[in-house]
């Protein structure tokens, strides 16, 4: 059972997976992000919650590129996401460079986004075998292990037409898990799901957390947040509104706008 007392993984003291400096996005004349500044350690679960259009989805896209900033400086594991920098200008990296630092990042859709024409287990090996070259015979292997180890090992021959959304869900954790990430990205992975199916998947994300797996997790699942997370950030209008332990924010909010939004989500 987990502990719900738990206090910050003993890894968590060492330098930050993910860091952010004065983080800005915008979209022609609109800021989505205004000065993101955070850190997040090495196996910590940091946990993103406030309304939609707070940033929160696009903040968590910069972190693997797949969204360009307009400022501020973001680093995974001690290396600048998108750029390098020589003297004190930084230079955009080129997309293979991308591409090669982008598989150290896993990311979990709110829709499963697994290919339709593929199994399940098809679905979770093709990343290695096409990115990685691995052999076929050893990432089935792995995948068959990874769809065990999230609990649907007997739908390994099954497409994602004859899973339901959380077992389409799960499947996506496997496949991301496949590429062997140190850092796992979860963008409301439980927000397309039918609420009984809500549970199979934070199942799934516990187990990760207990395993040390350094996660990032933007979603309206409190209770997750409160009993998983090692640190809470609450977003709104592009900007950090509060921060903290997620039992002290949670229970009692510092602002005034984390606490009204805080009542209705609770």
């Amino acid at each position: 059972m987990t502990d719900l007392t738990k206090t910050p993984r003993d890894a968590a003291s060492a330098e930050p997976m993910v860091k952010a400096e004065g983080v800005h996005k915008s979209y022609g004349l609109v800021e989505v992000l205004k000065g993101i500044d955070l850190e997040v350690r090495q196996s910590e679960v940091f946990c993103l919650v406030g309304p939609s259009g707070s940033g929160k989805s696009t903040f968590l896209r910069c972190i693997n590129h797949l969204e360009k900033i307009n400022g501020g400086r973001l680093w995974v594991d001690g290396e600048l996401v998108g750029y390098r920098q020589k003297g004190d200008r930084l230079h955009e990296l080129k997309d293979r460079e991308v591409a090669l630092k982008r598989r150290d990042i896993g990311m979990v859709f709110q829709r499963f986004n697994l290919f339709p024409h593929m199994t399940a287990v098809e679905n979770v090996m093709e990343a290695p075998v096409q990115v990685k070259r691995e052999n076929k015979a050893a990432a089935r292997e792995r995948s068959m292990a990874l769809l065990e180890r999230v609990g649907l090992a007997d739908k390994a021959g099954n497409y994602p037409s004859q899973l339901s959304g959380g077992q389409q869900q799960r499947v996506a954790i496997a496949r991301a898990l496949a590429m062997k990430p140190k850092l796992m990205l979860f963008d409301e992975p439980t927000s397309a799901l039918d609420p009984e199916l809500v549970g199979e998947v934070l199942d799934v994300m516990r187990g990760l957390a207990e395993e040390g797996m350094t996660m990032i997790v933007v979603t309206h699942e409190m209770g997750f947040a409160r009993e998983v997370g090692d640190a809470l950030v609450f977003m709104d209008g592009g900007v950090v509104v509060e921060s903290g332990n997620p039992r002290e924010v949670l229970t009692n909010p510092q602002h005034a706008r984390t606490r009204a939004f805080l009542s209705k989500v609770l």
